[in-house]
């Protein structure tokens, strides 16, 4: 069994969700909302490569319902390639589309209180985005 742990990510204008997958990269969790105003978020993301051991980093790409990209893509694009470029990880692109939707529901079953929705949100949509990842992934080696 190999061991590849894989940090997701979904960026957006004030926040960046993280998620992280297991050791062996088969189950996505959320694991912190990084704050882009008062957060060095390339050396936080590096700090959460570097002590969990992640081999690949997956960004969120937001898509159209068609599938088009935008300028919402293309900014994902930027930043991913950017935090590729500062860590030295390999970057993948996956659509994160209908993620912040899931989230939502899935907390709302849960009962979370709409002040902790908004908080968790950004964390488990990204979770929500690595596990698609992980299951694509996993689907395409069989």
């Amino acid at each position: 069994m190999t061991l590849a742990r894989f940090l997701g990510l979904d960026p957006g204008e004030r926040r960046i969700g993280v998620a992280l997958s297991d050791a062996i990269g088969i189950i996505a969790s959320p694991h912190v909302v990084l704050d882009r105003r008062t957060t060095d978020v390339l050396e936080a993301i590096r700090g959460i490569c570097t002590e969990y051991e992640v081999t690949t980093i997956v960004v969120g790409l937001p898509t159209s319902l068609s599938g088009e990209e935008g300028a919402a893509a293309e900014k994902a694009r930027f930043f991913g390639n950017q935090i590729g470029e500062a860590t030295g990880y390999e970057i993948v692109f996956f659509d994160e589309r209908f993620t912040t939707v899931q989230a939502e529901s899935a907390l709302l079953e849960g009962g979370v209180s709409r002040r902790r929705r908004r908080e968790k949100i950004d964390m488990v949509a990204a979770a929500v985005m690595l596990q698609g990842y992980l299951d694509r992934r996993t689907t395409d080696d069989t």
